[in-house]
Parts: C-alpha cells; sequence; structure tokens
C-alpha cells in the first residue's frame, strides 16, 4: 500500500495533532524563528520519530523544530517586536533578509567551486576537488524534511543569490566531457530522492554512455532514509527506484548513497530497516556522515551506538563532521576540542570493522581538514592537523600545526603554530582571516 507524505511548513504547523500538546511560548518560537531559518517536516518524522512526551530534550524534535536559542536573541526580539505591531510583509521581508545576510549564508568560499563552461557560469555545479564534481539538480532543491542545522539553508529560503541549482543536463554532460579528471559525481541538493524515478533517471542514465567511462561512482547525498524512508518502500514508483540501482551497480557503475544519520533513533524503525535492506539487495553501498552537534549527539556513547547499529545493517561510518559556520550555528556548535574528543572516546569503543568513519572533519575553503588530535611539542600546545580533500591535491595527508585554542569551533578561529605568520598553505600576502582573499600556491 502506497504511503502518502504529509509535509508541515511554517504555514500549517498548527495541524500537526501533537501540536496542541505544546506550551504557547514554544509554539509562538517556532513562528518566530521559522520567520528566518526554513522550517518543514513530515509525518514520519511527526509519527514515528518524536518522543512528544519529552519535547525539550526529544533531538529530532530539535533538529526539525526550530527553537528560540537557535536565533541570537537580539535577533529574535526585532523579528518578534514586528510581528506583534503586525508590521506590512515588505518590512517583515526585509528585515528578515538583513538577519538572514549576517548568519554567514555561503560558508566556506562555495562560490569559488563554481565552474565554467566557455562563458557560460554552471550555477548548478560544484567543483572543488580535481575528481569529484557536485551537482544540484534544479527539481531536486527541497528536502522530505529540513534539518535545522542544515549549511545549504539558503536553498530553502528565497535568497536565489545564494542558491545552487540546474536543470541543464547537456550542460552537465559536456562539462564531464571536457574533463576527464572526474571520476566521482554527487548528486545533492536540497535532496534529489526528492525527484521522481523518472526525472532522476534522466540525470543519471546519459552516464552509462562509453564516453563517460570516466565515471566511475555516482553519489546521490541524501537524508531519505532518515526523513522518509516509505520512499524506498512503498512510494507510488519505489519499485523504479530500486530498478534505477539496479541499472546503475549493472552499468558497471559504483552507485553510493551518501546518507544522513544524526541520531540512533533516525535508524531505529522498521521502515528504514526495510529501505536499508532493499537498497543493499541492488549492489548499491550506503556510506553514512553526520556533523557532531551540541543538543543532539555531542556524547560518544550515542555515536559508539549510531556506528554500530549502521554496520549491523550493512551501511559503512564515512564522516563526522564539525557543523559550519552559518545559520544556527552558535546553537549546535561544540569547541573543536570537544568534537575530537567525543570522536576519539566513540572511536576506541568500537570494533575495528566500524573504524571506517573520518573526522572530525571540516569542510573549510581549502579543503576537508581533519582534527588529528591534541599534543604538546617543545612546551606549545597544539593541534594537529591533516587535509583529507585539498584543492590543491599535493597537500593531502600532510600534517601541519595550529596553535591551542579552547574555544575554537572552526578552523578561521585559529592560527599556526610556532610563530609561524602563515599556514603552509597559504600565500605570506595572504590575510587568514579575510578568507575570500585565500590564495594557494
Amino acid at each position: 500500500m502506497e504511503k502518502i507524505i504529509k509535509s508541515y511548513s511554517l504555514h500549517n504547523f498548527r495541524n500537526i495533532p501533537q501540536i496542541s500538546n505544546l506550551s504557547d511560548e514554544l509554539i509562538r518560537d517556532i513562528e518566530i524563528v521559522g520567520r528566518v531559518l526554513p522550517f518543514k517536516t513530515n509525518n514520519y518524522v511527526v509519527n514515528e520519530l518524536i518522543d512528544w512526551d519529552n519535547v525539550s530534550t526529544d533531538p529530532v524534535f530539535t533538529l526539525n523544530f526550530p527553537r528560540r536559542e537557535m536565533l541570537r536573541k537580539r535577533h529574535y526580539d526585532v523579528v518578534e517586536k514586528i510581528l506583534n505591531e503586525n508590521a506590512d510583509k515588505r518590512l517583515i521581508d526585509e528585515v528578515v533578509k538583513r538577519i538572514r545576510l549576517t548568519l554567514n549564508p555561503n560558508p566556506a568560499g562555495q562560490e569559488h567551486n563554481v565552474p565554467y563552461l566557455g562563458e557560460i557560469k554552471l550555477k548548478g555545479i560544484q567543483h572543488k576537488y580535481p575528481e569529484t564534481i557536485l551537482f544540484f539538480p534544479s527539481q531536486g532543491q527541497t528536502c522530505h524534511a529540513y534539518c535545522t542545522f542544515c549549511f545549504r539553508w539558503p536553498q530553502f529560503s528565497g535568497m536565489n543569490e545564494f542558491k545552487f541549482a540546474m536543470k541543464e543536463i547537456n550542460l552537465l554532460l559536456k562539462y564531464l566531457k571536457a574533463h576527464k579528471e572526474i571520476t566521482d559525481i554527487l548528486f545533492t541538493g536540497g535532496d534529489p530522492m526528492v525527484m521522481s524515478a523518472e526525472m532522476l533517471a534522466m540525470y543519471i542514465q546519459p552516464l552509462f554512455q562509453k564516453e563517460f567511462n570516466h565515471i566511475h561512482t555516482i553519489r546521490i547525498g541524501t537524508k531519505s532514509l532518515s526523513y522518509y524512508p516509505y520512499r524506498y518502500i512503498s512510494d507510488k514508483d519505489s519499485d523504479d527506484i530500486i530498478r534505477l540501482f539496479e541499472q546503475i551497480n549493472a552499468s558497471g557503475k559504483n552507485l553510493s548513497i551518501q546518507a544522513h544519520f544524526n541520531h540512533p533513533v533516525e535508524l531505529s524503525t522498521n521502515a528504514v530497516q526495510q529501505a536499508i535492506k532493499r537498497i543493499r539487495s541492488t549492489g548499491t553501498q550506503i556510506r553514512t556522515q553526520s556533523p557532531v552537534l551540541n543538543h543532539i549527539n555531542d556524547k560518544p556513547e550515542l555515536w559508539a551506538q549510531l556506528w554500530r547499529m549502521q554496520v549491523d545493517l550493512g551501511c559503512i561510518p564515512y564522516y563526522m563532521f564539525v557543523p559550519r559556520d552559518t545559520g544556527a550555528k552558535h546553537y549546535f556548535e561544540l569547541p573543536l576540542e570537544k568534537c575530537w574528543e567525543i570522536y576519539r572516546k566513540a572511536y576506541r569503543n568500537v570494533s575495528g570493522i566500524c573504524r571506517t568513519v573520518r573526522g572530525p572533519s571540516m569542510s573549510d575553503l581549502a579543503g576537508k581538514i581533519q582534527i588529528l588530535g591534541i599534543q604538546e611539542i617543545k612546551g606549545e600546545k597544539i593541534f594537529v592537523l591533516r587535509f583529507l580533500q585539498c584543492r590543491n591535491p599535493k597537500y593531502v595527508d600532510i600534517p601541519f600545526f595550529a596553535k591551542y585554542d579552547s574555544k575554537a569551533t572552526w578552523f578561521n578561529q585559529l592560527k599556526p603554530a610556532f610563530g609561524e605568520e602563515h599556514f603552509f598553505f597559504e600565500k605570506q600576502q595572504c590575510n587568514l582571516h579575510a578568507k575570500c582573499d585565500l590564495l594557494f600556491e
């Protein structure tokens, strides 16, 4: 029987039956914060994942429903004031836009990743590392539900100047033909799995042609297994999705689902376990990733449990991220030292089969920077770091060092160790804290 998804947004969330159990204050917080940060959830999340008797501490409620603390007090107060005054919609929109622009809507300089094809700027592609491109199909620029920590929140907020999307499949194919160094393509968003099987196939099946033999791996970045696993079980085209996955693997391409699981409860339902089993039956890999988030998964025992459950279900733990410096980061962020402590304590309490995971990792302008640890060398306490990926591939896997900072939550807050003025990958004239001016050798 087809499972019907019902979505809830700021306009109709009061129709959620369980909302009547919330306090008036909490409902008002959702209405105020939801004006600035995107809000969307659905009946699967509401009915099968949230413990409505304990919403004050429930991780999935916090992952889906805006809380007052996700806005700075000054921002919350000004939005509350203009709403109380029944301000004109144009004024509300202008105030909200100004607040959003203070929230670093384009973290890690993503505009630097957008390539050109001749004179054409390919706004739906990011090409940061030589072997991998990200593609943002226009029809996949929403999700079954929105994560409150999402670093791509501008995609869903009407901020078109920060949106990555395109539907021109021919431009994608021409770009791939011109760049034979590309071996991996990641379909991302939003969430490509909101698209119909027919639409997804339109983008993927052309890659089966011989001229794209240099493409070895197709990845699909998705939260659908967490937020709507019925997509693979009982949607009207679930069987078509499974057949498409089978076709991809039969073509000789490697298909990898990059699945986002932030908490063990997301792996606990029969629906998600059936969906994982069905996807894996096609020969598809499922690799799992999540940021380490204050209020959600900031305990090592949760991560150890998460990795064990994933391996038990046949998934591959892949990444632990540091939450990006955007949106509600002040609510979710943890000191880098704390992130590393959570990672290593969880890592040492699982078997080697779970230790495929890498982290904690920061996707910064220069590349993916892993925190390897904290050491003291010649009387100086330092962070030991390395690039897991880098714009300049020759820097991958080279350890480098930053001064210890107990309060730092992101790479741009760190300074080079041992009296160095710049990190080794920066030119001497570069100002570290003017990130947009970074130049690489």
